[in-house]
């Protein structure tokens, strides 16, 4: 059955579907007289389980670890609005951009809610003498507010992030002498110690040496905390979505969920109650310090966002490089496009990346956006709809699960040509595919890389940064290709490459 399902069957899929001569956004609606949610075609769903079969190994249809492939079936199969129930949980998947502006429309002037990390907010429920709130990732509400208004007054502000920028250039330098010299199996690795790196300048203020040798050792704190990092997401997905025992005792999988925060906030607690040792980077004013000092804020508070930072920065950032620099090495024009551009701002290899290197690099961005819709960090955004909406017709009642399809519908030839494609210029102002190919414009509400609106990715721009800078400087010191076969994702909550990470880097300069 679905275990057997190959890539190529995947792709074969998604021709078939693009070939159809049915439009998701052709169908007009009379929103006067919606139809009833019950109308909303979907898989049948049972008693008590609902469509839960559908996932079981080898007799489903459906993976919670290929959650792309199951958006691709529900909507050649149903159409783009699809309804299901899991474990008594009414689910609605949304693939019109005009629906997914509804959903946010709906949240205007209220706190966005999502069901998601419900065995972390467990988790940290129960320690409350380390956590105040289950933290940004799964609290709703007005206690989501108050962290996240708290904390996005110094995280949001361009001049915080570019106070990290001198650091993050040295730690990039150190990491792209490193990729000249070793040839590991899988660069995979080494990315997350480069991100492991640059989110614990951000997070703690401290230096963890993450790319040195020692750190390198299976047994070390780097090495632990991102181990811990990819434990907590892989089993996330599956405690969410699973008949939810742990909620009465402990589970296999709610013991590793557990094991793997009780180190990542022994880490979390150490690093601020000793922001002041000699490991520490010396700043004028610190986002560490900023938050210390914020009344509003207690130490409670900030390990767990130190926590979610972690948890959050470490593997998104690692996978969209890695799908960043899969697709420039199968790319060698976009490459040498990329590498004229980072020659072009940094005369000389060594020269320093500022603000306004940044500003200038539009094709480094522009090649970043278009991994985000080819490879984008999760198959949508979830939200739990506060209010009724009125979707393609039909009347969604308060407290059901919108799950929008970005993932999906990024790759449809009705919003872009040649969607699997590889073309940054798409992304870019008065080029000539739109002036004379007629690239289509680009809807907003089909790539969200970071969500959208007050629940969107509260370390956006810290992300964007660090990703810049990453790609400036390999492109201005070396030239790479592909070793390995064709990359797609395995869905571990976020996105993550299905293969190893399979590059040859070479020096431009000896």
């Amino acid at each position: 059955m679905y275990a057997r399902v190959k890539l190529c069957g995947e792709r074969e899929i998604i021709k078939q579907l693009c070939s159809r001569s049915f439009s998701i956004n052709s169908c007009h609606f009379d929103t006067n007289k919606p139809k009833p949610f019950k109308d909303i075609p979907g898989p049948k769903s049972l008693p008590v389980i609902g469509t839960l079969y559908k996932y079981l190994p080898y007799i489903g249809e459906y993976s919670f670890t290929v959650l792309h492939t199951n958006g691709i079936l529900r909507l050649k199969r149903y159409g783009p609005l699809v309804r299901e129930e899991i474990l008594g949980q009414p689910i609605i998947y949304v693939y019109r951009p005009e629906d997914i502006a509804e959903i946010f429309k709906a949240e205007t002037g209220l706190h966005p809610e999502r069901r998601s990390h419900l065995a972390l907010l467990k988790y940290r429920k129960d320690r409350n003498n380390v956590y105040n709130t289950g933290g940004l990732l799964p609290t709703n509400g007005i206690e989501w507010w108050r962290l996240r208004r708290e904390f996005q007054k110094v995280l949001s502000k361009p001049s915080s992030v570019i106070d990290y920028l001198q650091d993050t250039d040295a730690v990039v330098q150190e990491f792209v002498q490193l990729c000249s010299r070793e040839k590991p199996n899988d660069f995979l690795h080494l990315f997350s110690r480069l991100f492991l790196e640059l989110t614990c300048l951000v997070a703690f203020d401290v230096k963890m040496e993450s790319l040195s040798e020692k750190e390198k050792h299976p047994h070390s704190r780097s090495s632990r905390l991102i181990d811990a990092a990819f434990i907590t997401n892989s089993v996330t997905l599956k405690l969410d979505n699973s008949l939810m025992l742990w909620r009465f005792f402990e589970t296999p999988l709610y013991k590793k969920l557990c094991k793997a925060q009780n180190y990542m906030e022994e880490v979390a607690l150490q690093m601020v109650i000793q922001r002041n040792q000699n490991a520490l980077i010396h700043r004028k004013q610190s986002l560490l310090e900023e938050y210390l000092k914020n009344e509003a804020l207690d130490i409670k508070d900030i390990v767990g966002m130190a926590c979610d930072m972690l948890l959050a920065g470490v593997e998104t950032s690692t996978y969209t490089t890695s799908f960043i620099l899969y697709h420039l090495a199968r790319n060698i024009d976009v490459q040498e496009k990329l590498r004229s551009e980072a020659m072009a701002l940094l005369l000389d290899p060594t020269s320093p990346i500022t603000a306004e290197t940044l500003r200038n690099a539009t094709y480094t961005k522009a090649v970043i956006k278009e991994t985000f819709r080819l490879n984008p960090i999760s198959v949508g955004i979830g939200r739990i709809l506060q209010t009724d909406v009125i979707l393609s017709g039909y009347h969604i009642p308060k407290g059901t699960v919108a799950v929008t399809q970005n993932q999906i519908i990024s790759r449809l030839p009705e919003y872009f040509n040649e969607p699997d494609s590889f073309i940054p210029e798409r992304w870019l102002r008065n080029n000539d595919r739109i002036n004379k190919l007629g690239e289509k414009p680009i809807d907003p509400y089909i790539v969200l890389p970071f969500g959208h609106g007050p629940r969107s990715c509260i370390a956006r721009r810290f992300a964007e940064q660090n990703m810049q800078v990453v790609l400036l400087r390999i492109c201005r010191n070396l030239r790479f290709t592909w070793c390995g076969g064709s990359l797609n994702t395995v869905s571990l909550l976020i996105n993550k490459p299905d293969a190893p990470i399979k590059l040859k880097f070479e020096k431009l300069y000896e």
